[in-house]
């Protein structure tokens, strides 16, 4: 693990990107994290109820749901009620409108 963490740490500098580490049990310090992470326990692992975590195609299909609910559909409080499709065409063309996707609730 430890060769890993050297090489990404490395990897990372020759990229130009800076990378800083959290101490453990500081999630004041990582707060986005820990609200996916909520998020995450209280919405996604629902769509799991009665899926066999065994059965991997099962499992890639509610994943792609959720990915899908969660970028297109669902609003988000830090980006002011906005999908992150939305916020995303937002910044990348401030003109354009989103492309016939409808919000829905997520079942």
């Amino acid at each position: 693990m430890r060769q890993f963490q050297t090489a990404f740490h490395w990897h990372l500098l020759d990229q130009g990107i800076g990378h800083a580490y959290l101490r453990p049990a500081t999630p004041r310090l990582n707060g986005k994290v820990e609200r996916s992470h909520r998020i995450d326990a209280e919405e996604f692992y629902r769509l799991l109820d009665g899926v066999v975590l065994g059965d991997i195609g099962a499992f890639n299909d509610k994943l792609k749901e959720w990915e899908d609910y969660y970028n297109f559909h669902r609003p988000h409080g830090g980006l002011a009620g906005q999908t992150p499709y939305e916020r995303l065409l937002q910044k990348t063309q401030p003109h354009a409108q989103p492309v016939n996707h409808q919000r829905q609730q997520h079942i």
